[in-house]
C-alpha cells in the first residue's frame, strides 16, 4: 500500500480511499467563529471523514498570562482521540481545511508529534476536493470501530522561549547557527497592524516567511523545487518556525519537509505566548 507523510492530491485521495486503513481529518475553523468550523462540517463533508477541532481537540486550555493561544494539547488526551477517530498504528491519516491548509498543518505535525508518520495534507483542501465534483456526505460523524493507535517516539521537534531567547542574543544566524522564521503575514511582521493579540512586532533576528506563499494562486502548494527556493537562505543550518499561536508555524515546516530540507523545529507557544513576559524583547519594522 503507497503510504503519504507530506501532501496527497484529490486523485490520490479518490484512488486510494476504499483501498485500506484510511481516516480522513475535517480540520476546518475560524478565529473569529470558533464553532463555524462544525456547523460547515455537518453541512457537508468528504465521504467518511471526522471533525478535528482546534481548540477542542487539537489544543490544550488556555493559561491566562502564560501560555500562547493555542498550547500544545496533552499527548494521552489526543492519542486517546486518535483511537476515538479509528486510527491504528498504520493507518493513513489525511487531513483538509478549506483549502490553504493552515488548520490541516496543525494536525499533520501533531500526528508525527504522536510519533504517526503516516499523515498528509490533502492538497488544495475541500476546494480542491469540490473542484473535481468530488462527493460529499452531511451530518454527524459515521460510526467506526475505535483504533488501537498508541503514542511512540515524536517524529519533530520543539524550541521552547529560553531556547528562542538563546538564539536571539546570539544574533541571525550568529553563533547558533539558527535561523527563527515567522509565518504571519508581513503587515503583522513587521507590527503595522495586530488584529488579534495585544503586542505588535515579532521575535529578534526573525525573517518572515508567510505561509501563505508555500501555495501558488489557485491555492495548491507549490512543487518540492518551488519551495526548496523559497526556502533556500535557510538550508543552511537549522530553524524554528513560529507564527501568532503555533498553528500556522506548521505550514512552513511541511512545506520545508514536503521540499526535502531539514525539518525545522516548533515554537509552539508561538507570539502569543512571547509576549506574555514583558521581559523579552520585541522588534518592529522589516528586521
Amino acid at each position: 500500500m503507497m503510504q503519504f507523510s507530506t501532501l496527497i492530491d484529490v486523485a490520490q485521495l479518490s484512488r486510494w480511499l476504499d483501498r485500506g486503513d484510511w481516516v480522513i481529518l475535517d480540520c476546518r475553523f475560524a478565529l473569529v467563529e470558533p464553532k463555524i468550523g462544525h456547523s460547515q462540517y455537518l453541512e457537508g463533508h468528504i465521504p467518511s471523514a471526522r471533525h478535528a477541532d482546534l481548540e477542542g481537540h487539537l489544543s490544550s486550555p488556555v493559561i491566562e498570562g502564560v501560555s500562547g493561544r493555542h498550547p500544545l494539547p496533552d499527548r494521552r488526551q489526543l492519542s486517546r482521540r486518535f483511537r476515538e477517530w479509528g486510527v491504528n498504528p498504520h493507518t493513513q491519516i489525511v487531513s483538509y481545511d478549506h483549502g490553504d491548509g493552515a488548520f490541516a498543518a496543525r494536525l499533520w505535525w501533531l500526528a508525527r508529534w504522536l510519533g504517526h508518520t503516516e499523515v498528509a495534507v490533502l492538497n488544495g483542501g475541500l476546494r480542491g476536493w469540490l473542484q473535481t465534483n468530488g462527493d460529499l456526505e452531511k451530518g454527524p460523524e459515521p460510526a467506526a470501530p475505535k483504533g488501537r493507535f498508541r503514542a511512540s517516539r515524536p517524529q519533530t521537534r520543539e524550541a521552547d522561549a529560553e531556547e528562542v531567547l538563546s538564539i536571539c542574543r546570539s544574533g541571525a544566524a550568529g553563533k547558533s547557527g539558527t535561523v527563527i522564521v515567522d509565518a504571519r503575514a508581513k503587515e503583522r511582521f513587521r507590527g503595522d497592524i495586530e488584529p488579534i493579540d495585544s503586542v505588535a512586532g515579532h521575535i529578534p533576528t526573525a525573517s518572515c516567511m508567510p505561509f501563505g506563499e508555500n501555495l501558488n494562486d489557485g491555492g495548491y502548494w507549490l512543487d518540492p523545487a518551488a519551495l526548496r527556493r523559497r526556502f533556500a537562505g535557510l538550508a543552511k543550518g537549522p530553524a524554528v518556525s513560529y507564527c501568532g499561536s503555533g498553528v500556522t508555524a506548521a505550514h512552513n515546516i511541511l512545506a520545508m519537509v514536503h521540499a526535502g530540507l531539514p525539518e525545522p523545529s516548533l515554537y509552539p507557544g508561538s507570539w502569543s505566548e512571547w509576549i506574555q513576559d514583558p521581559a523579552r524583547p520585541i522588534a518592529r519594522g522589516d528586521g
